[in-house]
């Protein structure tokens, strides 16, 4: 695993992009593949695998559990080998992933040894009682901080019953969580969502021997399923629409740009992205479409096209909770106020993300009105960005790469720290950014 630069970075200006750019396996799919494979019986292989730390850290817990992991890179396959759980010897550390934490408490909330799962200082403000509370409903014991709804977090699982369980916000985390936990559960595990979140889990365990259903509100399974090894014993990843965020963005912005984004997830529960981009105005064609493992993939040409304000709210939001801050960039290049609503949530990601995000612009010199829910950008789709000051990304990983987009558009060097958070999900970032730029 790369690592980026410690301290301050400075940010050039300028640069017009082109060429392709392969970006990092799909981190969502690389922690589920892992843990999938935790669970079943014999070897497998997995290829085309994230290789940020947040994969690192739920690999670490795998093995802590008692499985072996051979980790690869994103150019060579990793393996996971045979291994019944078993109670760790140690706190299992998170790191800042809390992908990891909340899938880890799943499945361990279905074994009746002891868990104690941490994380870093951000991951330990980041909310748990939303999988604390429905696991304590199908029978783990589960405790931690303010009652459990902060880690660490103390599991100690078995003997669980299904549950039919309505989520206040739309979460694949919290449903995969649930979905874990109910492999080892006696009863049907029903989830439900206002809005349906990202189905990744859903789609993954019919790979794995398991049957479920998907209803027009969630998702239900029956309890107790056993799973076995995938055709093959191998898994392949897509890359991951998220990292590919930030160079479609880049390429909206700059003109002259065109990108090739290979191979990347078209997941319709994680396409909101590509559905912003258009909104927007930016040039995108999907070229190549197939299946991957289940998941549809396409590669994405990306470039040119007349940029207008756009709108991102209601059932959308859950189709690029992730793409919000990078997005928010491209806001700033769109003549008239765009505006981001229903997103709460993302109050309580890495860091507050809304205020970041109000944070990076106006040090840009972008007007940005800041709510609750989101926040509207009044786009400056002339001249450069007026650098106001440095730019401190709360070492958030989605923030420190939406701020070097958004440098490329500023009208002198932009001094960034906070950047080696990029390492938790797009190691060598930078330097990908760097090499597709022709300056």
């Amino acid at each position: 695993m790369s690592t980026t630069q410690q301290g301050p970075r400075s940010l050039l200006p300028g640069g017009v992009p082109g060429g392709t750019v392969v970006v990092p396996g799909d981190k969502s799919l690389s922690h589920r593949s892992l843990i999938f494979g935790a669970l079943a019986p014999g070897d497998y292989t997995l290829h085309g695998m994230s290789d940020g730390a947040d994969v690192h850290a739920t690999a670490s817990a795998i093995e802590a559990l008692g499985v072996p992991v051979t980790r690869g890179s994103a150019e060579t396959p990793w393996t996971v080998g045979e291994g019944d759980l078993e109670e760790p010897a140690d706190v299992i550390d998170c790191g800042n992933s809390g992908t990891s934490m909340r899938l880890l408490t799943g499945l361990v909330a279905g074994h009746s040894f002891l868990s104690v799962l941490t994380g870093d200082v951000s991951l330990r403000r980041r909310p748990m009682g939303r999988i604390a509370g429905p696991l304590r409903a199908m029978g783990a014991s589960v405790d931690g901080r303010d009652g459990g709804r902060l880690a660490p977090l103390v599991v100690r699982g078995g003997s669980l019953s299904g549950i039919e369980h309505r989520s206040p916000v739309p979460s694949a985390q919290v449903k995969s969580c649930l979905l874990l936990a109910g492999l080892q559960a006696q009863g049907d595990v029903v989830v439900r969502e206002e809005h349906r979140s990202r189905d990744h889990t859903e789609r993954m365990l019919p790979a794995f021997g398991v049957e479920v259903e998907i209803l027009d509100d969630g998702v239900a399974m029956r309890g107790g399923q056993s799973l076995v090894a995938p055709a093959n014993r191998t898994l392949a990843v897509p890359a991951d629409i998220s990292a590919a965020a930030f160079f479609a963005v880049l390429a909206g912005i700059r003109p002259g740009a065109e990108l090739t984004l290979p191979a990347v997830g078209t997941n319709p529960t994680r396409d909101g992205l590509l559905e912003a981009l258009d909104a927007a105005g930016v040039g995108l064609t999907r070229t190549n479409e197939r299946l991957v493992a289940g998941e549809p993939v396409a590669d994405l040409v990306v470039g040119g096209g007349d940029l207008v304000a756009f709108e991102v709210g209601g059932a959308l939001v859950p189709r690029l909770i992730d793409e919000i801050p990078v997005l928010a960039v491209l806001a700033a290049r769109c003549p008239g106020v765009s505006r981001f609503c229903d997103a709460a949530d993302l109050r309580a990601k890495e860091s507050d993300r809304i205020t970041q995000v109000v944070r990076l612009l106006t040090a840009l010199g972008v007007r940005v009105d800041e709510r609750p829910d989101g926040f509207d950008v009044h786009g400056q789709p002339d001249g450069s960005f007026a650098v106001q000051g440095a730019i401190d990304a709360a070492h958030d990983h989605r923030i420190a790469m939406a701020a070097a987009v958004a440098a490329t558009c500023a009208d002198g060097p932009v001094t960034l720290t906070g950047a080696d958070s990029v390492d938790s999900s797009f190691p060598g970032f930078f330097s990908t950014l760097e090499r597709c730029l022709v300056r």
